[in-house]
């Protein structure tokens, strides 16, 4: 199930330091200028085991003259019409401003579930004043800090109560489902429009599926998959100079009801900040990549081109990249049934299963061999390892000390993993258990 939490609000009341704590990164520069979140940033978090995508939005300005306020109020309201759930921040400390209230006016016009998050409310007395914001008649009010995270836990268990318990989206067989995902412009909708316009007779649309995307069936030329189509489904109204920031919202529903992403990128540009985000949204969803450089017919080509632009762009997406990338002209129809091709495959990795006497056969005397590093004096022996049911590639490896097992000696593991077998283009999840 795709879910999505917009955090909204006036500058300056903490949402980039709430994105941090819910997403578990420092991705959201937190400054106490306000404005300074104009781009935006997006993650995955979970509690109690329900997973969910976060969107921090720039802070809401009525009445502004300067054009990146009006920005961002424009993707204010871009974000409360897409999302599950808002989280509407105030600041506890400085009490209802007339932005709150233009907030918490859009807000109840909107209908959207929101819940009321007061903010900075870091010891009992500024939790007492918090009550002050039940005026503006949200609903419930939860204190929080999103400095020291108190408060959070209480917030988080009603926010999960609230999604929709409809279960996984489905198309009634296990086909794959390929989303072709990434920013504007970079021929998503031309390569969609290849595949399915112009063989109309052999598609066939899946009713029953939720906000507006569509599972539509490819079969034709020994190909058999679904495509999620998200291109033009839906009325943007005020979208205009926000369509980036309304292509991320598609495309973070996009990925989560897929089993493999082909992120389009410009060969032109190469792979911006933007494209980084979605592919790394995409990995942390454990979903198959891969990578289209489109466009590639308006490239100067020079000796060893495609190597350069090829190694420029693993270099980026490092650690993870192990994944196909194809060089492609949508526009002159190159290159496009390899991309399928190469979705194919990674989707055939992705359900890839060694069994346990094979992991332990071929990775104990690699480890053993090359232990994990002695910490605080203590030698850390792994003894097991085997692949665990899940719907993506995960391996458990049974050690003495797992608390002592570091990021680049997992990163070994890994690296081993794909060298013995073939899991390109799938992100691997290890996790280290007591044995």
């Amino acid at each position: 199930m795709s879910n999505i939490v917009a955090l909204a609000g006036r500058p300056n009341v903490g949402k980039s330091t709430l994105f941090n704590r819910l997403t578990k990164t420092r991705h959201a520069i937190v400054e106490p200028t306000a404005g300074v979140t104009r781009d935006r940033h997006y993650g995955k978090s979970d509690w109690n085991g329900v997973d969910f995508s976060v969107i921090d939005t720039g802070g809401y300005v009525e009445s502004s003259d300067d054009i990146y306020e009006k920005e961002i109020r424009s993707q204010v309201e871009i974000a409360v019409e897409e999302a599950d759930i808002v989280l509407f921040m105030v600041d506890v400390m400085e009490g209802i401003t007339p932005m709150d209230r233009d907030v918490a006016s859009l807000l109840r016009k909107s209908g959207k579930k929101s819940f009321l998050v007061a903010n900075k409310a870091d010891n009992s007395k500024l939790t007492d004043d918090a009550s002050q914001f039940y005026e503006l008649g949200i609903g419930e009010v939860y204190p929080v800090s999103s400095i020291n995270g108190s408060g959070t836990g209480d917030l988080l268990d009603d926010v999960v109560k609230s999604f929709k318990k409809t279960g996984e989206e489905t198309t009634g067989d296990d086909l794959p489902k390929f989303a072709v995902v990434g920013r504007p412009n970079v021929g998503k909708s031309s390569l969609i429009n290849i595949l399915l316009r112009e063989e109309r007779n052999i598609v066939t649309p899946v009713p029953g599926t939720t906000r507006d995307s569509i599972y539509t069936r490819y079969s034709h030329f020994g190909f058999d998959f679904y495509l999620i189509d998200t291109a033009g489904l839906r009325k943007k109204g005020k979208v205009t100079a926000n369509i980036e920031f309304y292509s991320v919202l598609r495309s973070v529903r996009a990925i989560e009801k897929s089993d493999v992403c082909l992120l389009m990128i410009d060969a032109q540009s190469g792979l911006e900040s933007q494209d980084l985000n979605i592919f790394h949204l995409a990995a942390k969803n454990h979903k198959g990549i891969v990578i289209l450089v489109n466009k590639w017919d308006l490239v100067e080509k020079e000796t060893n081109t495609i190597k350069k632009i090829e190694r420029s762009l693993r270099d980026k997406i490092t650690p993870f990249k192990d994944v196909p990338v194809i060089f492609t002209s949508v526009i002159r129809k190159q290159r496009i049934f390899k991309a399928i091709e190469a979705a194919l495959k990674v989707y055939e990795n992705r359900k890839r299963k060694i069994t346990t006497s094979k992991l332990n056969e071929y990775l104990l005397p690699i480890i053993e061999a090359n232990p994990p590093p002695v910490y605080k004096g203590k030698q850390t022996k792994i003894k097991y390892v085997t692949q665990l049911h899940t719907y993506y590639p995960s391996f458990a490896f049974f050690c003495n000390l797992p608390q002592y097992i570091k990021e680049p000696y997992k990163r070994f593991l890994e690296n081993n993993i794909r060298k013995l077998w073939d899991f390109k283009g799938v992100p691997i999840t290890i996790y280290f258990r007591k044995k």
